[in-house]
Parts: structure tokens; C-alpha cells; sequence
């Protein structure tokens, strides 16, 4: 059931062009990976990692994780996914895992959305530099805008293809 989600994305990493435009997948855009809890997607996206070319790689972190670093060490820790290194031309690669599994978090009464900032701040370096960034999620359209607010949705439908598995998909646990 889950075989033309994988080839798409076997197709992406791979960087088929051919292909990818006969699945209407824009080779410039990250993924935004959704689909039933439990059907794969933080699986797939760790396993197809070693196709992608090196300069595409990316680094898989969870959205819950990731809010905790900013309450633990507060807008600091953001720096890791919002700013380049003096080497680099774009943002490193990031899968955000489980969007939506987060809490809107507190450092010393400073309340944020965490990962709403980090994407609206990798949108700008996207549309500078084409840095790519890949999320995992269950949530759809119209939970990921209740959540985070109708630009910020706005913004991922410019960075991501959207790829979702079946809602028959069965849970692989």
C-alpha cells in the first residue's frame, strides 16, 4: 500500500529529474512527509537518507526535542537551525520530525512557538539560498495552520512537496 509513497521518495533522493517531474515533484523543495501515526514516516526518512547526494544530506531531529533545548538555553539554541556557519552558503539540512508532537514552550517567561520561528526563518534562507528543509508530520493541512497560523502554511506550501501515505496505511510497529 505504501509503494508509491516510497518511490516518490526514492525518486527525490535520487534526483531523477525525469521522473520526479513526471510525479510533479519540484527537485528545489524539501518534503513535508505526513501521514497516519505509526505508519513509517520517521522510519523512511532515516532509511532513505544514505541515496541523497551529499550536498543534500540533512540531519533528523524531533520537533519535542527540539522545543526543549529552547527552554532549557532559550533563543540561543534556535541558532543551530535558523543560522549558517561562516563556511557555509545555506542552512544545514533538516528533517523536523513529528511536527505538531511539540508544545508551545517558556524560557524565563518568554513564550514562542518554536517551531514556527525556525520555519519562517528557514523559509527566508530557502528563498535566498534553496536551503532545503524536510518535516515529518500527522497533522493536515488545515491542523497545521489551526496550529501555527495561515503564513506560516503559506510559506510551506512554497517549500515543501507534499507526500503523504495512504490513510489505509497500517501501523508498522
Amino acid at each position: 500500500i505504501d509503494h508509491q509513497t516510497i518511490l516518490k521518495l526514492v525518486i527525490y533522493a535520487i534526483r531523477d529529474e525525469k521522473k520526479a517531474q513526471e510525479l510533479n515533484l519540484d527537485l528545489n523543495k524539501g518534503i513535508l512527509l505526513s501521514g497516519p501515526i505509526g505508519c513509517g514516516k520517521t522510519s523512511i526518512m532515516a532509511l532513505i537518507r544514505p541515496f541523497f547526494y551529499h550536498k543534500h544530506d540533512y540531519k533528523i531531529k524531533t520537533c519535542r526535542e527540539i522545543s526543549f533545548e529552547f527552554a532549557k538555553n532559550g533563543f540561543e539554541s534556535l541558532q543551530n537551525y535558523i543560522q549558517k556557519e561562516h563556511t557555509q552558503s545555506r542552512l544545514t539540512g533538516y528533517c523536523f520530525d513529528d511536527l505538531g508532537a511539540e508544545q508551545n514552550i517558556k524560557h524565563y517567561g518568554n513564550d514562542l512557538n518554536v517551531m514556527a520561528e525556525i520555519i519562517i526563518s528557514r523559509y527566508e534562507d530557502f528563498v535566498q539560498n534553496k536551503s532545503i528543509t524536510h518535516i515529518t508530520t500527522n497533522l493536515s493541512a488545515s491542523e497545521i495552520e489551526a496550529l501555527y497560523g495561515n503564513r506560516l502554511r503559506s510559506r510551506m506550501r512554497s517549500m515543501f512537496n507534499l507526500i503523504t501515505f495512504s490513510n489505509e496505511s497500517r501501523d508498522k510497529r
